[in-house]
């Protein structure tokens, strides 16, 4: 299995479900993301670890840090393992300096506790090929909102049903979503997209 290392390129309130938010992973030498919505707790794990703050008391995280030092653990790396149904698997690798061993991780509960070993995390060609966006396809599309407006089909907005769309407008929405930045949006495409492939 060939790994890809990540960076996390941001963190941003979800549009369509209140209280999530988009975590958007960049592949480290290439131009696919990988969005993927968790909850407002991890997310806030995750900010609170990126921002550098220390709370007043350890969160859980923290908690996992400290009991794994306590028990002479470290963590090696985060592993963005699988995707099935349009849910990620994670995998925590840990080692005491004798043994590996992998735990099974929710990916947002995997990244904040590998932001705090500041270890890397990866993912494979397989869930990028799968659920990756390519940046590229955002900067290829000449105007895609103009396009799905002049066709012979009736205007519609994104609040209409994605199965309604045509592959080539899915495409085009897609490479607008990317251009906007707006990659919550891009996935739910994406996965729209994958049902017809």
């Amino acid at each position: 299995m060939e790994k890809v290392k990540l960076e996390i390129l941001g963190l941003s309130p979800s549009q369509s479900q209140t209280g999530s938010f988009a975590l958007v992973l960049s592949e480290e030498a290439g131009n696919r993301r990988l969005p993927i919505i968790i909850g407002m707790f991890e997310a806030q794990a995750i900010a609170i670890e990126m921002e550098r703050i220390t709370p007043n008391r350890p969160m859980t995280h923290d908690l996992f840090k400290s009991f794994a030092r306590a028990f002479d653990f470290t963590v090696e790396e985060i592993l963005i393992s699988d995707l099935r149904e349009g849910i990620f698997f994670a995998k925590v690798v840990c080692t005491d300096g004798i043994r590996q061993k992998s735990i099974d991780a929710r990916p947002s509960d995997a990244i904040a506790i590998g932001l705090r070993f500041q270890v890397p995390i990866y993912t494979t060609n397989q869930i990028l090929a799968d659920a990756g966006i390519s940046s590229q396809e955002a900067t290829t599309a000449d105007e895609p909102e103009e396009l799905i407006q002049s066709s012979s089909r009736p205007q519609k907005t994104y609040k209409d049903s994605l199965k309604d769309f045509s592959l080539d407008e899915l495409d085009k929405m897609l490479s607008q979503a990317l251009i906007d930045e707006e990659y919550e949006k891009a996935a739910k495409i994406r996965d729209e997209i994958s049902k017809r492939n």
